[in-house]
């Protein structure tokens, strides 16, 4: 029996560690000591930080395994490379994955390879002279923490005035001693899932993204097919593979962020990894295959099989969120069978604690609806939702 080793055992691990068992696969789930639903699907756990690249490639080592992957997060993608490289298995090196884990790294290797990204600088924390420091930068601003994920560590800033205490939500964030500063392009947010195969890029599938606008915007849905010019969707594509040259991507799932302005495309960044909410149903559902195997499967060194012609449904996903702290009280989903409401999912039970929503980690659950058009299935996900009912107090 193979072994699959797969980092993170939270709600975005769960369908990893699901669709490897119903494989076949020895599941080995690691994350630090926690609440998190993996643990109990896997057939072994460790209770280990992924990040530790020395000690997940120790375990590595010791169960003898076959492939290792993640999804929904980048804190461990460098410890995925590690591993890939010291024992020789399929996945992203160690080298693109600590320029997918660097936002200064990833921005620096864009600059040098001529892709279209927002004008940036990097920034000590003890910098005595910041105004200096990004002479020639326009405000709005973004602060950014280089090595952070799930829009934590992120800030809009419109003036001086906010330096210091956007300085120090960042700080929060970040194990560096300097973060980034760069400006924020006034456009339209939007973003690809695509996947990278033995050098080539295998799928580029555009986006679109319902968005949370709090400290920073926060993804919370996504939908596709997304409604472009095929001459604005060429660009992106162009814009994609430069990035994936430029930091040497392969034999791993792409999620790229990007901002339109004035029908030309700007990358903000890539994660060497499958995106986050619902993202990777959003291509299971378009293109009519399980993605999480897929992944599997190149982590495996096996052919992947991509089929991308027979199918292109129309699908949208929504997080459910709670505006407040709180225990949850009751949830009950009121919605009548529907065969185009793919998936209603609550991420907690009564009793649970949750918060207010601000980052991406705060959700609560998710929805996702599919149907004939883009239209339907963007209808039926919000008639479904006012369907929902979740009391916290």
């Amino acid at each position: 029996m193979k072994k699959i080793m797969i980092l993170g055992a939270g709600i975005y691990q769960v369908p990893l560690i699901k669709t490897a068992k119903r494989m076949g696969l020895y599941t080995i789930a690691v994350s630090i000591p926690g609440n998190y639903p993996g643990f109990a699907l896997a057939d072994k756990s460790y209770y280990e930080n992924t990040v530790d690249e020395e000690k997940m490639l120790e375990i590595a080592r010791a169960e003898q395994i076959d492939g290792i992957v993640t999804t929904g997060t980048d804190v461990c993608v460098q410890s995925i490379g590690n591993v890939c490289d010291a024992l020789n298995l399929c996945g992203i090196s160690r080298e693109a994955a600590v320029i997918a884990n660097n936002k200064m790294l990833m921005k620096t290797k864009y600059e040098e390879f001529g892709v279209r990204t927002a004008r940036f600088r990097q920034v000590s924390f003890q910098d005595p002279d910041i105004k200096k420091t990004i002479e020639g930068l326009e405000f709005p601003l973004i602060f950014k923490s280089v090595d952070s994920s799930g829009s934590r560590g992120i800030i809009r800033v419109d003036s001086y005035d906010a330096f210091d205490s956007a300085m120090a939500y960042v700080k929060e964030s970040t194990r560096k001693d300097y973060f980034l500063i760069e400006e924020f392009i006034e456009g339209e947010e939007f973003g690809a899932q695509a996947f990278v195969h033995k050098g080539e890029v295998v799928f580029i599938l555009p986006h679109g993204d319902y968005v949370f606008h709090g400290d920073t915007g926060v993804p919370i849905g996504h939908f596709a097919p997304y409604q472009l010019s095929e001459e604005v969707i060429e660009d992106a594509r162009r814009q994609l593979r430069g990035a994936v040259k430029a930091m040497g991507l392969d034999n791993c799932a792409i999620n790229a962020d990007f901002i339109l302005k004035d029908g030309k495309t700007y990358v903000l960044e890539l994660g060497g990894r499958c995106g986050a909410t619902c993202l990777a149903e959003l291509v299971s559902i378009y293109y009519g295959f399980d993605y999480y195997e897929k992944i599997i499967k190149v982590a495996l060194g096996e052919d992947p099989g991509f089929d991308l012609v027979s199918h292109a449904v129309p699908n949208a996903s929504h997080l459910l969120m709670s505006g407040k702290d709180g225990i949850i009280v009751s949830q009950k989903d009121n919605n009548p069978p529907d065969q185009n409401i793919y998936e209603v999912q609550f991420d907690y039970r009564p009793g649970d604690e949750v918060h207010e929503f601000r980052v991406g980690p705060h959700r609560i659950g998710h929805i996702i609806t599919r149907g004939e058009t883009l239209e339907e299935a963007q209808d039926l996900l919000f008639k479904a939702m006012d369907k929902i009912e979740i009391a916290v107090e």
